[in-house]
């Protein structure tokens, strides 16, 4: 009976079938033994017997002792574990705290308590207890390991809702560790003057020791405060090495010495303007300084391709940070560097099979011209070239051009669907990008995967998105547009070939017109030259402004823009349209436009419903503001006075709460 209640209170394991069978197997065994010795000889039957009966007892004795001490194992090992489950909760260095499904806190462990303080937790409910605590809370999922910052500790945080716990396991001194880690990694930068031989060309060795001494001076006063270590290695060009806790504190004063030196030097007479490119590595692994310093010239490359005047910073596979870039980019090309260009153009296309060319999707008059201009250099290089353009994306004042371009059928016949494009592509095709570097942005991105030949002709600001394969790059941003640069090309041309023919001449001179607003914005002396050579060459301006008129209805549309005009901070202007109506996209750049004209206007945005479906923004400035860094913040890109951008899946009224949340005077003024 005793030995009943023992075997009761073992585990259920033991008392199994797989236990139990081989037990009565042996049982079994020895009877048969028995019953065997018996029949063969009895003496040896009860010889065996008593054999049996004494390893019975043996068994029972030894079974007896090995249920007493299973029986206290368990036992000791149910209190060593309960005691344990105990400890754990009141004395690991881990935060427990139970809620229930109000969010009232119902128990909290004392490891956890310290981190309250003198606050009374029990029975209250979370937020009320500790706000930043709920947030995290609330931020948090289910049974996903978090690391958050409350207070001054680090946590890693886990919820488990069903049973309404919280864990907290405090990590500030590895946080901090790898904090320090961060701070000290290794930023490389470089620093260029941007106009340092147009400064000083006209000035005599005192003046230039004194402007030398000065910019030295005012980068080496500003090194020494940021803890940067600062050498020059040309006149024009400083290298910088420093951490990246030194580069975050930069980066919030948002690089402030490039506007002291614009400023100051302004105001002396010898205007500088400064570029940087700073890059870091960005993992945890070993630093390659090598692959840093290649980014940090990839930057200053985008900065000045930008214009000059601002800094990028960039790693590897990261975006890029924008600073400054508040004025307008000053003109540094020259002739020489225009027939260079046209030079190695010549070249390329030479050594090509054929030509195809193509600018942005929903193609403007400067697009239009700039195509029908490499054609025209293509045709003199005896190359095959072909126009990809999508006439669903006309414009009215594009289709009005376009009808005259197909009055020529040498031309009418060179233009191309995208469809066709990609099947007449090889892999020595030269691809020809006007007026945009983007390849998203062109009609048919998948050409640039099937041709190893890229050639960028724009006149924009240089963004993150570039082609990869890229052998030619003339990217002006001064440049009025992308029909000025073509047009000085032709200048360096064979003069045995034919010269370009008046509709094309039109059309690279509508561009130009179109892009400066009649010569207002963005015009040079090299922008009057361009058009000078195309007039002489049989432009029509008379039929420019017939494709450039704008019918009631257009007008009418204008003005109903205009109804909905609203003031943020003062003299930005937005203007919007209604989902339910589509707009042109140059009724919006020609609203945007107006918008300047009028009294306390210094910025204009117009959000309106696109053909495509997507919602697209056009922004305009006077220079005071530079658009092209907001219109960068939503996808887009363009000028410091003249952006735009379009986005998917979304609305009128939600784009145009989006732009607000973007838009900060301050920051647009400084170009952050």
């Amino acid at each position: 009976m005793k030995i009943k209640e023992k075997l009761k209170n073992l585990p259920h394991f033991i008392k199994a079938d797989k236990i139990k069978v081989p037990f009565l197997i042996i049982v079994f065994l020895l009877l048969l033994i028995v019953v065997l010795t018996f029949i063969a000889d009895w003496k040896i039957g009860i010889g065996i017997t008593l054999l049996c009966v004494g390893i019975v007892g043996f068994i029972s004795y030894s079974s007896e002792y090995l249920i007493d001490e299973t029986n206290q194992y368990i036992s000791d090992l149910s209190y060593r574990i309960k005691k344990g489950e105990q400890e754990a909760l009141i004395k690991m260095p881990i935060g427990i705290l139970l809620y229930n499904k109000q969010e009232e806190i119902q128990w909290m462990n004392p490891y956890l308590i310290k981190y309250f303080g003198k606050k009374d937790t029990l029975g209250r409910k979370l937020n009320v207890v500790d706000e930043e605590l709920y947030q995290l809370f609330k931020e948090s999922q289910d049974y996903v390991i978090r690391r958050v910052k409350w207070g001054d500790h680090y946590f890693d945080m886990i919820i488990q809702e069903d049973i309404g716990v919280i864990y907290l396991m405090d990590i500030t001194e590895y946080a901090k560790i790898e904090e320090k880690y961060k701070d000290e990694k290794f930023v490389f930068g470089n620093i260029i003057v941007d106009n340092y031989d147009e400064a000083v060309q006209s000035m005599n060795d005192r003046k230039r020791s004194n402007v030398n001494n000065y910019l030295t001076n005012q980068l080496t006063n500003w090194a020494n405060m940021n803890n940067v270590f600062l050498k020059r290695v040309d006149d024009d060009r400083f290298i910088a090495l420093t951490n990246m806790r030194a580069l975050k504190k930069i980066e919030e004063n948002n690089f402030d010495i490039i506007n002291q030196i614009r400023e100051r030097t302004y105001k002396q007479n010898f205007p500088l303007t400064l570029s940087m490119g700073f890059s870091y590595e960005k993992t945890f692994e070993q630093t390659n300084f090598k692959e840093v310093a290649k980014m940090a010239q990839s930057n200053i490359d985008l900065a000045l391709a930008r214009g000059g005047d601002q800094v990028v910073v960039r790693a590897e596979n990261e975006d890029a940070r924008f600073y400054g870039g508040k004025t307008n980019p000053m003109e540094k090309r020259t002739r020489i560097r225009a027939r260079m260009i046209s030079q190695a153009l010549e070249e390329l296309i030479v050594h090509a099979d054929k030509v195809i060319i193509m600018g942005h999707s929903y193609p403007d008059m400067d697009v239009i011209g700039s195509c029908l201009g490499i054609r025209r250099i293509s045709q003199m290089n005896n190359r095959e070239a072909w126009i990809v353009l999508d006439p669903q994306q006309f414009s009215n004042d594009v289709n009005r051009i376009m009808q005259e371009i197909d009055k020529d059928p040498l031309i009418a016949k060179r233009i191309i669907s995208p469809e066709q494009a990609m099947a007449l592509v090889t892999s020595q095709t030269l691809i020809v990008m006007v007026d945009v570097h983007r390849p998203s942005m062109t009609p048919a991105p998948g050409l640039l995967n099937l041709s190893k030949k890229i050639v960028v002709l724009d006149h924009h600001r240089r963004g993150q998105e570039f082609p990869k394969d890229s052998v030619l790059v003339y990217m002006e941003p001064y440049a009025s547009s992308t029909s000025e640069l073509i047009a000085e090309l032709f200048e360096y041309q064979s003069n045995e070939m034919d010269a370009i023919n008046k509709i094309e001449a039109t059309a690279m001179l509508a561009g130009i017109i179109v892009d400066t607003r009649n010569f207002s914005l963005r015009t040079g002396s090299r922008t009057f030259d361009a058009a000078s050579y195309l007039q002489s060459n049989g432009a029509d301006t008379v039929l420019i402004q017939k494709s450039l008129k704008e019918d009631l209805d257009t007008y009418l549309l204008r003005s109903h823009l205009l109804q909905t005009m609203e003031f943020v901070n003062g003299n930005l202007a937005i203007v919007h349209g209604e989902d339910e109506k589509i707009y042109d996209t140059v009724v919006a750049a020609q609203t945007a436009d107006t918008m300047l004209s009028m009294e306390a206007v210094d910025a204009s945005f117009v959000v309106t419903k696109r053909q495509d479906g997507r919602v697209g923004i056009s922004a305009r400035s006077l220079g005071q503001y530079n658009v092209q860094t907001i219109m960068e913040k939503l996808g887009g890109g363009g000028h410091l006075s003249n952006a735009a951008t379009q986005l998917e899946n979304t609305t009128v009224h939600e784009v145009v709460e989006r732009l607000k949340a973007v838009i900060n005077p301050e920051k647009i003024k400084e170009g952050e």
